[in-house]
């Protein structure tokens, strides 16, 4: 297996963040291997699915109070609150070999990496399909994963630490009624690397156990590497087309 290529990245806004994986995804080809990014969010943000619509999900009136960004991710799946995490991105081609064609597989494999990551750090985590990742039967992790012009893009989140109060006041719920019933529940069901280990962690230590854990998954180095130019002046127009615009972000 080639070396990867890692991108330790720092805190960019949302629209930013979403470019630069999607500028990673279609130039990837140009990469002897496939490329793994881990980042934050500055300021804080929600993103929700492609397939969502940003007006019924989010409250955007509290998002303005609270100073938190939104934007609309080109996976599917279900509105994110991007806080106190690690989130990572994984691209390659479909035909290098490097993940499964079957995307349930190819799920396994690259969560296998997060998977072997927590057990690095003393955490017996598990992987469940189609996309999520628990620890001691709560969620921990999920992901997301889409697939253009025979190139596979995965990113998703690694909670250090879970604040569903404020989740909740920034995401619309069916009825106030249920809301408080909703909180408990995902109380129960949500968890994070500081709640399992007691204990607080950085985003840097964190970083290390999940490159440790791409490195065991896939019998590889991941060698530090940095955007090129190329890529960052697509990402640059990428943002500005699409991920900071109106259109795109209330499309649906």
């Amino acid at each position: 297996m080639p070396d990867f290529r890692f991108i330790l990245d720092g805190y960019r806004p949302a629209s930013m963040n979403m470019a630069l994986d999607e500028a990673v995804m279609r130039l990837v080809r140009e990469q002897p291997a496939p490329t793994v990014r881990f980042y934050g969010w500055k300021p804080h943000a929600i993103s929700i699915g492609y397939f969502q619509s940003l007006e019924e999900e989010v409250d955007l009136k509290k998002c303005e109070d609270l100073k938190v960004d939104f934007v609309r991710r080109i996976t599917g799946g279900g509105a994110v609150f991007h806080d106190a995490e690690l989130t990572y991105s994984f691209a390659c081609t479909e035909n290098s070999g490097v993940v499964p064609r079957k995307i349930i597989d190819s799920y396994q494999k690259i969560c296998g990496a997060l998977v072997k990551g927590f057990g690095e750090m003393g955490l017996d985590a598990k992987f469940v399909p189609i996309n999520d990742i628990i620890v001691n039967g709560k969620k921990i992790s999920g992901n997301a994963q889409t697939r253009r012009e025979g190139v596979v893009l995965q990113h998703g989140t690694i909670l250090l630490e879970v604040d569903v109060d404020k989740m909740f006041s920034l995401l619309k719920v069916p009825s106030e009624k249920m809301r408080g019933k909703l909180i408990e529940d995902v109380k129960q069901r949500v968890t994070s690397v500081e709640e399992q280990l007691n204990r607080k962690m950085s985003f840097g230590r964190l970083a290390e156990f999940m490159k440790m854990g791409f490195e065991k998954e896939f019998s590889t180095r991941l060698l530090p590497g940095k955007f090129s130019q190329k890529e960052l002046d697509l990402a640059k127009k990428i943002e500005k087309e699409r991920f900071s615009s109106r259109e795109w972000n209330f499309k649906r």
